[in-house]
């Protein structure tokens, strides 16, 4: 094995590597409450990760061996894959930038507003057509009972910094002015009118506000926050990947021209 065949091998498994903490990230992803009933969010950067790996492996056996058909099958492959990356981190990073949150006086968690985030993410998520199914999915789960089990005192529950997909869906938004009795019992609302939510509020708790816009703004709230959270390591493994394939060209250019002098010098002896 010649010494750009060497390098070849020494750099596929660094993208190898890389290809790890993508894949974990998108476990990660996939195992969040919120994302477990949003199927097409759940599998993208697990299978960007995946194939990565499976390239990466390939790309490392063309070199090991010397099989210049599979080096060059492996660098048009992984040139796609960073590309798609490379669309996945823009279109993530894009569509989460706005917030959607706001303070609330005399509370530790954030509320949030549907209309303050992306159209792309609400009329891809919270439609009517596909918050059916993620409103019974919700409903299912146990992201709101856990609070109960959590929180008992008001005094301790306006302090936790409990999650955008709780605020939203488990309690009624505060503006309606109910009266706590447990983080999914409130009572007696002050200000019925403050919101079109105070209405939609049910102490049935399969119900709970999973029909309110505050539930659709906190699922989006949380599918942001674990987009950015995993954007620093698709950053990081991008910039990896575009280094580690440029040095992979130049060393995949240098074996073939050593290929070639090899040949010359055998044909010349001869």
């Amino acid at each position: 094995m010649g010494v750009s065949n060497n390098i070849t091998a020494f750099l596929n498994m660094i993208a190898l590597l890389c290809s790890i903490p993508i894949i974990a990230a998108g476990i990660w992803l996939a195992s969040k409450p919120g994302n477990e009933c949003i199927r097409y969010f759940r599998w993208p950067i697990l299978i960007l990760g995946s194939l990565i790996l499976l390239v990466s492996l390939a790309g490392f056996v063309g070199a090991y061996w010397n099989k210049q058909g599979l080096l060059a099958i492996y660098l048009f492959c992984m040139a796609l894959l960073i590309c798609l990356l490379l669309v996945v981190l823009v279109f993530a990073f894009v569509v989460t930038r706005p917030d959607g949150s706001y303070s609330v006086p005399g509370r530790a968690y954030k509320e949030y507003r549907l209309a303050d985030f992306s159209s792309w993410l609400r009329n891809h998520i919270t439609d009517s057509g596909h918050w059916i199914k993620i409103r019974t999915c919700l409903a299912d789960s146990d992201v709101c009972t856990k609070l109960n089990q959590e929180y008992t005192a008001a005094d301790q529950f306006f302090a936790s910094l409990i999650s955008p997909l709780q605020s939203g869906c488990c309690k009624p938004p505060t503006a309606c002015g109910y009266s706590y009795v447990n983080p999914t019992l409130w009572t007696n609302p002050a200000n019925p009118n403050a919101d079109t939510d105070c209405y939609l509020w049910s102490n049935d708790q399969t119900q709970l506000c999973y029909k309110c816009n505050s539930c659709k703004a906190g699922l989006l709230g949380n599918i942001r926050n674990e987009w950015r959270k995993v954007n620093v390591i698709l950053i990081v493994a991008v910039v990896v990947l575009i280094f580690v394939y440029i040095i992979a060209c130049s060393a995949f250019r240098n074996a073939q021209t050593e290929d070639l002098f090899r040949r010359y010098k055998r044909d010349w002896v001869r």
